[in-house]
């Protein structure tokens, strides 16, 4: 059925309907998608060893619901749902663990960040994810999807479950902080 080619969406869905295919038709969801879902949860949580966490809960969560998606959205934009649901609770837990240890510097993606050394180019990328940081977590998830992922916003409506005018007053206000936050670096 499929020999040096990438599967399409349509056909993964066929595959899903018949359950003795439901681990191939997983493992093509994994090679169709886990590169931008991946990223997409980097940017969110930060490290490479979170972000690799976070991705293995996505897909169990994803390989569990599978037989449940209905497909009234892409396939695409349901696991970006949860990708970002995992990726939000992750964060939340990460934050109560650090309000714990607040006087532990070694917390916390920016002092991570503060202990490495930068080269001119890659101080700005440290001030974008410092900014990026100090958001709140609805105005953080937009402003990556849009930023990085460059979704567009009916796509993020689906995943996020808010109005496109919301969405776009929280990227706009995202950008604002970001860019406040930057000027005052330098």
């Amino acid at each position: 059925m499929v020999a040096n080619r990438m599967i399409d969406e349509k056909e993964i869905l066929q595959l899903l309907k018949n359950d003795k295919m439901l681990d191939k038709a997983f493992g093509f969801i994994l090679d169709k998608y886990q590169e931008r879902l991946y990223w997409h949860i980097r940017r969110m949580v930060g490290t490479h060893e979170d972000a690799n966490d976070v991705f293995q809960n996505t897909m169990i969560k994803a390989y569990k619901g599978i037989q449940r998606f209905q497909g009234k959205s892409t396939l695409l934009t349901w696991l970006y749902r949860i990708a970002s649901n995992e990726s939000i609770t992750f964060i939340n837990k990460r934050s109560r663990k650090e309000v714990v240890s607040i006087y532990n510097e070694d917390l916390g993606l920016s002092n991570q960040m503060k202990a490495e050394k930068y080269t001119e180019e890659g101080l700005a990328e440290k001030y974008l994810q410092e900014a990026i940081e100090e958001l709140p977590e609805k105005q953080r998830v937009v402003f990556i999807m849009r930023y990085y992922d460059e979704m567009p916003y009916q796509e993020m409506e689906k995943v996020l479950g808010t109005s496109v005018g919301g969405l776009k007053a929280s990227y706009h206000h995202a950008a604002k902080k970001i860019e406040a936050y930057i000027r005052k670096q330098f």
